[in-house]
């Protein structure tokens, strides 16, 4: 099986080079337990609507599990719908750092790019 499909097809979300890197750096300096994986999935609020959930979790229930780039991945079946697609990469700027989504779904993003309407 590739980095890009699993048992039930293509991936629903990617993670660029730069993102797996500073996952694993993470992973690393936080010393995140082998058990844990990236939570990737969304959430209402936001001055958009909808806000970027990315964080390190045990699996639930009601997840899809992928492996993207050596990192395990967790996200709520139901989520799919609003991440299909996401791009999930790694920026270092004069005036912004850290994780950026390019969400094809995203009809309207706020300007911090972390809330979205779908």
């Amino acid at each position: 099986m590739s980095d890009t499909q699993t048992a039930i097809g293509i991936q629903p979300i990617s993670l660029t080079p730069r993102a797996v890197e500073a996952l694993n750096r993470i992973i690393t300096e936080q010393e995140v337990p082998a058990d844990h994986g990236l939570r990737v999935g969304v959430t209402g609020g936001g001055c958009s609507g909808f806000s970027y959930v990315l964080g390190f979790d045990l699996p639930k229930e009601n997840d899809d599990q992928f492996e993207i780039g050596g990192i395990r991945v967790f996200m709520e079946k139901a989520h799919a719908i609003y991440l299909l697609g996401m791009e999930v990469d790694w920026v270092e700027g004069l005036n912004n750092r850290g994780f950026s989504f390019n969400n094809p779904n995203a009809k309207d993003t706020c300007g911090c790019g972390t809330s979205f309407s779908a």
